[in-house]
């Protein structure tokens, strides 16, 4: 779970989505997607699966660290 910030940046960028247009599709606060990005909050498990919904991800590939995207 370490890795979910990076994980989401990398996500995020490979789409070309600024963090604001980000939090506005997850229907949360830019500076909250900032904070996870840099490792300072860890996401509700609500959030998770929105994220691992909008990516098209596997919940396991954002939260173990062992596992590529």
């Amino acid at each position: 779970m370490k890795n979910f910030g990076k994980k989401l940046r990398i996500l995020r960028t490979q789409r070309n989505l600024t963090v604001r247009q980000l939090a506005d599709m997850l229907d949360v606060h830019y500076t909250y997607i900032n904070k996870i990005e840099l490792g300072q909050k860890i996401p509700s498990t609500g959030l998770v699966l929105k994220i691992a919904q909008l990516f098209n991800v596997s919940i396991d590939q954002l939260m173990r660290d062992d596992l590529e995207l």
